[in-house]
């Protein structure tokens, strides 16, 4: 029987940046997000966003929801979902990601001369499925 060897440095070349303190960091990462959606945005398009919760992406969307305010960013061609959840945890319940991207993200009511009819940054749909119920936002 052989043995596959993998040599991560022969196959991969992930771009790694480390930053000198994680606000630095996460100041970057929702400005590639801002630019991502900025351009799909001008070409039409949606775009997609798969959305973690913990403690580490709380600072990107802090980042995300000042760039809305103070910016205009626009996040009417944004779909997101979480990236997991509990299962068969309510969306209502306190300690779902749902709950968790709602407070960080989602709920932040803004109203700008650019989105008139934004309520929140991101409106919640429902999409069923033959087992359960999730949430899906879209912007």
């Amino acid at each position: 029987m052989s043995v596959i060897k993998y040599q991560f440095r022969d196959v991969e070349k992930i771009k790694t940046s480390i930053w000198q303190d994680a606000r630095k960091g996460s100041i970057h990462i929702a400005q590639v997000i801002a630019q991502a959606i900025k351009e799909k945005a001008a070409k039409g398009e949606n775009i997609l966003l798969g959305l973690s919760t913990g403690n580490s992406p709380v600072q990107v969307y802090k980042e995300l929801v000042r760039m809305h305010k103070e910016e205009g960013l626009s996040f009417k061609n944004v779909i997101s979902f979480n990236l997991d959840e509990y299962y068969p945890m309510q969306p209502d319940a306190s300690q779902s990601y749902v709950a968790f991207m709602k407070f960080h993200l989602f709920d932040h009511n803004v109203k700008s001369q650019k989105d008139q009819n934004v309520e929140s940054i991101f409106r919640t749909s429902k999409i069923t499925s033959s087992k359960r119920t999730s949430k899906v936002s879209k912007c």
